[in-house]
């Protein structure tokens, strides 16, 4: 069951059922995958905008 909806800036929607796993069914850019999500979410589903960021302090190999 689709439980919580990530949209990004990019256009990249990504979806996660009640366990937290990803649901790639319903992922991918917003425009393909919005009318599928919107009618298959129950109510209690939540919705999230978000926004990628790039971490401007490098990290060693090692520890990425």
């Amino acid at each position: 069951m689709i439980n919580n909806v990530i949209k990004f800036s990019n256009g990249i929607v990504l979806c996660f059922n009640e366990k937290g796993e990803q649901m790639p069914k319903y992922q991918g850019r917003y425009k393909d995958v919005r009318a599928k999500i919107l009618a298959h979410a129950p109510k209690s589903a939540e919705f999230f905008h978000g926004a990628w960021k790039i971490s401007s302090n490098a990290v060693p190999r090692k520890e990425w």
